[in-house]
């Protein structure tokens, strides 16, 4: 893709409005918090201390809407202690003095590195950053810092507590995150019918696993619907797979196929009544139809061999998911535990630190990015005749972000947005002339319209937040005429900092797309080699290979994602042969999947022959990946013996029949990443070739 080509998309990206469920009570929850802070701040200790109450009020407000399995509260008080601080800290150097242009640096820095801890723990980092570059202007002694950083931290305070006492949906992230595992699962199911060999993202299922993780206090006071869903939900995906595909399962036609269907309508039907009593915390209640269909005596006698033993487990899941979702039942597995906020901060440290030794790394470069620019940006606009200097690097910090496309889509619509919200709050100024009182209630109505709307992106948000600044600085006594037109000109120049920064020193994702490719295969062939284990031996377990493979899918998709909108010629694996072998990868996952939905029970006769397989597919595969790497086209000649072995040995019994059929299209798989991977043939090589044979 040619600069010009990306720099279109992501401005279209940028200014684009997605449609999203809105959520008036949360933000009409936040909103009130900060009426609350800012209008007691006011009244109490005038118009500066409102500010900085409202800055620390928006602010904690904006990091509970972040998409985190943390309480909410939790992130409030982190929110507004940690800008507290940096707000100090930045008037103890001094605003206007060279140790204030270090102490940003630093922290900048530090905030591009928190984005190796996860993106809610980034966004608060950097927020906090811009927010410290107004707040330390307020301020004009040591003990009024210290009371301004106690008013922030306090507007944190009061945002907790707001979430506390006025709960809407408790645990309705973690609903919301199950239900929507188990509503794509239905999905899955009823295109399923259509296509036997339907994709599935496993996104949903990673997504209701983080979500499930709690401390052991929360493990005892989350809803008993909560319990082992997800557990059941993760053992029917295969199970459906299975039951529909052709290759273990029966034919594409005829009454077998048409029981299947049946069938998977009715599972479809199931799982979307216990995603919606799940969602909702009502009783689940499953359509009449999907219920006979389940219940009907005639699977047993049209289905038979692994498609009856398939439709049996899936059956017998379905009754697991309905149970757990009434919170009569569940799967007496140990809570996923995760560590607490005290523990958590040695860990975040430690990953942070461990970023500092990986100077190629998207995030360490981040961290440089908007570190140069921040410090760039303020020396800038110190020295431009425009006065309000800081809002150009307030503009670089909020814009960046470790990937191309984010960085750019957000730079134009930070501006557009900017622009638009500037424009309507200083005609609507000039119109009104409001007073400190009415300056502080336009300003939290901005705030509400900005926390309403800040899912539908980011030129919405922009704007209402441009608007919130304009009037909550007329609530301090600056006019609009001191900030508006500085901050359109400085908000362009922050933003046009940010994009060359990132054009200057990029992290493109476009040369590490075989590393993506190799990583996914190499985890792929360990969940395989450990499904076929469990046919030698089964008492092993595949669910952390599993875990592996969908984290290294979800990488490799989010990395040739943002390398389609990179202007950056491949380097080694073109468009074509970087779907072709996203897709041979693919279906090496999903027989693997495949062949886990019918391992034996633990007791049953084990099959030597799978193990000896195993073991060459591991190394196989693991070769495989460094040749990837490598750039040269992997061979799979040891997995070909193996099975050859295999073979030698005669028919195979009925208890194996599944895992070597399974074997040959494990192989297959795999020949078809070395034909994707394959440089393409000279043009003279086709056209001397013959025609095609049968």
């Amino acid at each position: 893709m040619t600069w010009l080509h990306a720099l279109n998309a992501t401005a279209r990206a940028g200014l684009s409005v997605e449609r999203r469920r809105l959520e008036p009570a949360v933000a009409l929850r936040g909103a009130a918090g900060l009426a609350l802070v800012v209008g007691v701040s006011l009244v109490t200790l005038g118009p500066t201390a409102a500010v900085s109450s409202a800055f620390g009020a928006f602010q904690a407000a904006i990091a509970t809407f972040q998409r985190s399995w943390r309480p909410r509260p939790v992130l409030a008080l982190a929110s507004g202690a940690s800008l507290a601080l940096s707000t100090f800290l930045g008037y103890l150097v001094g605003a206007h003095s060279p140790f204030f242009l270090a102490l940003l640096a630093a922290w900048t820095f530090a905030s591009g590195l928190a984005w190796a801890v996860g993106p809610t723990a980034g966004i608060i980092a950097s927020s906090n950053v811009a927010i410290m570059l107004v707040t330390v202007t307020l301020p004009t002694s040591i003990p009024t810092a210290a009371g301004h950083a106690a008013m922030i931290a306090a507007g944190g305070v009061v945002q907790a507590a707001l979430v506390v006492l006025v709960p809407i949906r408790r645990w309705g992230a973690q609903r919301d995150a199950l239900a929507d595992a188990l509503a794509a699962e239905a999905d899955y199911a009823r295109r399923l019918r259509q296509d036997p060999r339907a994709a599935f993202d496993p996104e949903p299922l990673m997504t209701a696993r983080l979500a499930a993780a709690v401390t052991p206090r929360e493990a005892r006071r989350r809803p008993a619907e909560l319990h082992g869903s997800r557990g059941v939900a993760e053992r029917i995906r295969p199970v459906l797979a299975s039951l529909a595909d052709p290759a273990l399962g029966v034919p594409e036609e005829g009454p077998e196929r048409d029981r299947v269907r049946e069938l998977l309508g009715a599972a479809a039907s199931v799982l979307d009544a216990a995603a919606r009593a799940i969602r909702h915390g009502e009783a689940v209640r499953i359509p009449a139809p999907a219920e006979a269909a389940l219940k009907t005596p005639d699977t047993g006698a049209i289905l038979t061999g692994p498609a009856f033993r398939a439709a049996t487990r899936l059956i017998a899941l379905l009754g697991d998911v309905v149970e757990t979702a009434e919170g009569t039942g569940g799967d007496g597995s140990e809570p996923l535990l995760r560590p607490t906020l005290p523990r958590l901060v040695p860990l975040a440290l430690r990953t942070m630190r461990a970023e500092l030794g990986r100077r190629d790394s998207p995030v360490f470069r981040h961290a440089a990015r908007v570190c140069a620019v921040a410090a760039a940006g303020y020396l800038l606009g110190k020295a431009l005749p425009l006065g309000h200097g800081y809002w150009a690097p307030m503009a670089s910090v909020m814009v960046m972000r470790p990937d191309f496309s984010q960085t750019y889509s957000r730079a134009v619509a930070r501006f557009g947005g900017t622009l638009v919200g500037v424009a309507l709050a200083t005609g609507l100024v000039q119109l009104t002339h409001p007073g400190p009182g009415l300056s502080a209630t336009l300003a939290v109505l901005c705030a509400f319209l900005m926390y309403l709307l800040m899912r539908t992106g980011y030129a919405a948000a922009s704007a209402c937040t441009s608007a919130y600044v304009v009037f909550l600085l007329g609530t301090g006594g600056l006019q609009w005429t001191q900030t508006v037109p500085d901050r359109v000109l400085l908000t362009l120049l922050g933003g046009v900092l940010a994009m060359a920064a990132y054009a200057l020193y990029p992290a493109w994702e476009t040369p590490r797309l075989r590393t993506r490719l190799a990583d996914w295969l190499a985890a792929c062939g360990r969940y395989a080699a450990a499904v076929a284990d469990r046919y030698a031996d089964p008492a092993d377990e595949v669910r952390r290979a599993l875990l592996a493979t969908r984290a290294a899918r979800v990488a490799w998709q989010e990395a040739l994602e943002r390398a389609t909108h990179e202007p950056v010629r491949h380097r080694g694996l073109s468009r074509a042969a970087a779907e072709g072998a996203g897709h041979a990868v693919g279906q090496l996952g999903r027989i693997a999947m495949l062949m886990e939905a019918h391992v034996p029970e633990r007791g049953a006769p084990p099959v030597p022959a799978a193990a000896a397989f195993a073991g060459a597919l591991r190394g196989a595969t693991e070769r495989g990946a460094k040749a990837v790497r490598e750039r040269r086209v992997p061979q799979w000649g040891e997995a070909e013996k193996a099975l050859a072995a295999w073979d030698g040995e005669g028919a195979p019994d009925r208890s194996d029949r599944v895992v070597r059929k399974g074997a040959g299209l494990l192989l297959h798989s795999l020949e078809e990443l070395s034909d994707a991977l394959a440089p393409p043939a000279p043009p003279m090589a086709l056209k001397d070739a013959g025609p095609p044979t049968s």
